[in-house]
């Protein structure tokens, strides 16, 4: 898939948002890159561990519920892993529900949701 497709499917997904949740973000910014730092082919991970746990996407920043109103600072970040979302789906309907599903989870984090909060999304 095209970087500029999957870009798309992110979009999808933020526009997809409750009205409340899109008017409460801010200073975030949601970010596509390849594979997460240091991370190797996930098809030969996928191949050596059929059950290996890909890493779709991170948070990165300050919890909304951690802020103060003295906080000024880069944006918080979204990193989508485009290509450890392709190698765990087969068609590009499962990428784009992963990518909204990893959108979700990944503004929880943004949101101040900590992982057990997070297990049914």
């Amino acid at each position: 898939m095209t970087r500029e497709r999957f870009h798309k499917l992110a979009e999808e997904a933020l526009d997809a948002l409750p009205a409340r949740f899109r008017e409460r973000m801010h200073n975030v910014v949601i970010l596509v890159e390849d594979l997460p730092a240091g991370q190797r082919d996930p098809r030969l991970l996928l191949a050596e561990n059929p059950d290996a746990e890909l890493l779709m996407g991170v948070f990165e920043g300050v919890p909304t519920t951690e802020k103060s109103a003295w906080q000024t600072a880069l944006p918080d970040r979204v990193v989508l892993y485009q290509k450890n979302i392709e190698a765990a789906c087969d068609t590009e309907d499962e990428i784009r529900e992963e990518v909204r599903l990893t959108v979700l989870h990944e503004l929880g984090h943004y949101f101040g949701l900590e992982e057990d909060d997070l297990e049914d999304v």
